[in-house]
């Protein structure tokens, strides 16, 4: 089983990775593409796009194939095609599946002006364009019920992505439908993805499990697994209050263990970035279980700068290998022990004499580090106030550590993207 990828999302969050083709320099493409009805060719589309998320990867050339030989065959502009109910109903579908929006409203013209796959058409290409606020506003009435499952599954896909974010009851309803219309398929696995969000939004820990579950009991292997692990990670922090932490550990001893290791590391940054001391502990421990990583002691580490237990978090800190470690979460060290040695200073403790809480940095290490969450910026624990006898040496000091964790802010969306590239 493949970690899970780096890999960029589809435009307009398309359920399918529909590429817009050259058709018209593509004679050998338009020649195959005539040979076949245009609902064929979408229906053979959909087969090889359902087998990739079940892990079927080396249907890749297969699909890029399809998906030319569709975008062709409805740009041909053949009015004749659309005399047949099947390839209007393609249209809209290759349209909902990330189709080309120069191809679709081309051929939306060829239908009746009073053919519903037309007005859907005309309602898709807000969507497939970037208009959120327009495709809103048309898809507020569409009921994905009144049309064949065939399209209704795409509509209520759609539907219950666009609202997710202000309606995520609603929107869970609908990604339900699309999942009871296909399943096992391309649509169950991207519905699947996105109720993740919605019942995080929600705060319901129990369906956020169980829906969690049934994406890596069935689509692990997907392409767009690392979005799951997004939705996932983000989920476990947002419900970290209410989430049975038992069950977390079932649903992730599913995964291989290079998968298990990066959620729990990506758990424990994410927690300890937030200040969730607990949460990061849990995390860390977990990851340290499957293999022993620095990462999971500098996160760990982390959690306790932000709670503000300096006695505990400087031996800690001292014991990291920081040759270990990337350019990235050496700069996340070296936040940590500023903070450290400025709230060591202010309560007129003395730091360790051994080691000094900031190593020289070593040669670059090779190490494969988990594909990161959107960036979350660091909250240090608000310090005692100052003793008169700490001075202004204990004030620069602190204001040093300060000036670091805002430098570290300033990159984390860096170094988000570089923690976590995990080999194939």
């Amino acid at each position: 089983m493949p970690a899970f990828a780096a890999e960029k999302p589809p435009e307009n969050d398309a359920p399918r990775v529909v590429e817009p083709s050259s058709h018209a320099s593509d004679t050998e493409t338009q020649a195959h593409a005539g040979a076949l009805q245009p609902y064929q060719i979408m229906r053979s589309l959909e087969r090889v796009q359902d087998r990739l998320v079940l892990g079927d990867h080396a249907s890749q050339p297969m699909q890029h194939t399809l998906i030319q030989m569709a975008d062709a065959s409805f740009a041909t502009r053949e009015s004749a095609h659309f005399e047949n109910e099947l390839n209007r109903r393609a249209l809209v579908v290759y349209a909902m599946s990330g189709g080309n929006p120069v191809t679709l409203e081309a051929a939306l013209p060829l239908l009746g002006k009073d053919d519903p796959n037309r007005t859907l058409g005309e309602k898709i290409l807000f969507y497939v364009n970037g208009k959120p606020k327009e495709a809103m506003q048309a898809f507020g009435s569409v009921d994905p019920t009144t049309y064949p499952p065939d399209v209704g599954m795409y509509v209520a896909l759609i539907k219950g992505s666009m609202m997710s974010e202000a309606e995520p009851a609603n929107a869970l309803a609908l990604l339900d439908r699309a999942r009871l219309l296909a399943p096992g398929t391309l649509v169950e696995e991207a519905a699947l993805r996105r109720s993740l969000a919605a019942a995080t939004r929600l705060q319901d820990a129990s369906r956020f499990a169980r829906l969690s579950e049934q994406y890596v009991r069935g689509y692990l292997r997907s392409p767009y697994a690392s979005q799951f692990a997004d939705a996932f990670v983000a989920g476990i922090v947002a419900l970290q209050e209410t989430i049975d932490r038992k069950r977390v550990v079932d649903i992730v001893t599913l995964m291989d263990t290079e998968q298990q290791k990066v959620i729990y590391l990506r758990i424990a940054r994410r927690a300890a970035i937030d200040g969730l001391v607990d949460l990061a502990a849990f995390a860390a421990t977990q990851a340290e279980m499957l293999a022993d990583d620095p990462r999971a002691e500098l996160y760990a580490g982390l959690s306790l700068v932000t709670s503000g237990k300096v006695d505990e978090v400087v031996g800690k800190l001292d014991k990291i290998d920081r040759d270990s470690l990337s350019d990235n979460d050496r700069e996340l060290l070296d936040a940590a022990n500023a903070i450290a040695a400025g709230l060591v200073a202010r309560d007129g403790a003395t730091m360790p004499q051994s080691e000094p809480p900031v190593r020289a940095v070593g040669p670059e290490p090779v190490v494969a580090v988990p594909p990161a969450d959107q960036a979350i910026a660091p909250e240090a624990a608000a310090p005692s106030p100052p003793t008169p006898a700490a001075g202004k040496a204990v004030d620069q000091t602190v204001e040093q550590a300060e000036i670091v964790i805002a430098s570290t802010r300033e990159k984390l969306a860096e170094i988000d993207k570089l923690i976590g590239d995990m080999p194939e």
